[in-house]
């Protein structure tokens, strides 16, 4: 096979496999818990109890399969390792591709809301010129761009390498790029990778600073900015656990998340409760309760679990080092950015952007760190405000 064959892609569970989850589900040893039904302590044991039954005896895989394989998807080998991502083509001749980068605990699926109104805005209300041909990867070692062929792949900018090549093989000479959570560091790389190519970079999912620095001083914002820098505080003291064991003990982790079904449920289900809208008292009421196990089980089937807590270890040893022997200073050029910050993100301007630099700041009252999933309108019509001045920029060729 040639390196560079793209290959069309179906997901197709084996039905041992959902055999086995359902058994290991039944098997669940649940622990005795001290605390009460609140998330405290982490998810609550009657909620994780309800939602495991729920996956093991109500929840339709082969539905959420039929569905997903509606999607156009394809497989190529970059750097020996196997690359899967969705490309849905406009109907429209001068639609603008996007690229579209997820982040952690995610895939390619995040973005399955936002796929038609991208491509198609005719038929979801909008206008043929706000047309995007959209390209969603899934970051090495997460969804279906599994297994890892070998170490190196957390290093994001080893991963904004292979995406930009994956652009090159479709065909696509200019382009967008749009990434959340992990997502914004290879979008914010490629502009380096590909220059005159990158029309703009569009983030989500940022935060007021890094966990593993200090803590903020919340007297120096005011307003929606004083309370982020509050929730970031409080993430980094309470809620940043899971990113220090995956940080430094990933193996360790990737047996519970390989062995146990309801270990991986609970894993994500804490991140979908803390990091989606504070309205969403659940996530089921946030993102909904299929659209949550279907996330899960992608990660569940894919073995994603222990292979994307290997790709978050090294991306943090990466930014480590870079953070150690890179002397602070401007940022060179580059396209213009813009950042959509929803409710429950702690982004903060004056942090992000202390010399205006941003082309386009939007900051909304209701979602969170899974925009598509959780506002699709919102990110829809975000992308589209930012992008549509841009477009006179190139006029993209494509397969």
């Amino acid at each position: 096979m040639d390196i560079t064959d793209i290959r069309p892609f179906r997901v197709e569970i084996p039905q041992e496999d959902l055999d086995d989850l359902r058994e290991r589900l039944a098997r669940t040893r649940w622990p005795a818990s001290p605390a009460g039904e609140d998330w405290a302590r982490g998810v609550p044991p009657g909620y994780l109890r309800e939602l495991a039954e729920y996956w093991r005896t109500g929840y339709d895989w082969r539905a959420q399969e039929a569905e997903l394989n509606g999607i156009p998807q394809f497989a190529t080998e970059i750097d020996g390792q196997r690359v899967h991502f969705l490309h849905v083509r406009s109907p429209e001749p001068d639609a603008l591709p996007l690229l579209l980068v997820h982040g952690w605990p995610s895939s390619p699926l995040e973005f399955r809301d936002v796929i038609g109104p991208l491509t198609d805005p005719r038929a979801h209300g909008g206008e043929a010129a706000d047309a995007f041909h959209v390209v969603i990867p899934s970051l090495p070692g997460y969804g279906f761009s599994t297994p890892l062929a070998g170490e190196g792949w957390g290093n994001l900018f080893r991963v904004a390498q292979a995406f930009a090549g994956l652009m090159d093989r479709l065909g696509y000479g200019r382009y967008a790029a749009q990434g959340t959570d992990a997502g914004t560091g290879v979008v914010g790389m490629l502009p380096m990778l590909a220059p005159g190519r990158i029309v703009g970079t569009h983030l989500t999912g940022t935060t007021a600073g890094m966990p593993f620095g200090p803590p903020l001083d919340p007297g120096a914002f005011t307003g929606r900015d004083r309370e982020r820098a509050e929730r970031f505080n409080a993430f980094r003291e309470e809620g940043s656990g899971y990113l220090h064991i995956q940080a430094t003990r990933p193996q360790t982790l990737g047996y519970l998340l390989n062995d146990s079904p309801a270990g991986q449920l609970a894993w994500m289900t804490e991140k979908f409760h803390e990091w989606t809208d504070p309205a969403a008292k659940l996530p089921d009421d946030a993102v909904g309760r299929d659209r949550l196990l279907t996330a899960v089980s992608v990660y569940w089937f894919s073995g994603a679990g222990a292979s994307s807590a290997h790709a978050v270890h090294e991306g943090v040893q990466a930014w480590r080092q870079m953070a150690a022997h890179q002397p602070r200073g401007e940022m060179p050029a580059g396209p213009p950015t813009g950042v959509a910050v929803f409710a429950a993100d702690t982004t903060i301007r004056s942090l992000m952007d202390p010399d205006g630099r941003i082309a386009h700041w939007s900051e909304y009252d209701r979602g969170g760190h899974f925009p598509a999933m959780e506002t699709p309108d919102l990110l829809v019509s975000d992308l589209r405000t930012f992008l549509r001045p841009l477009r006179s920029v190139s006029r993209p060729s494509g397969t």
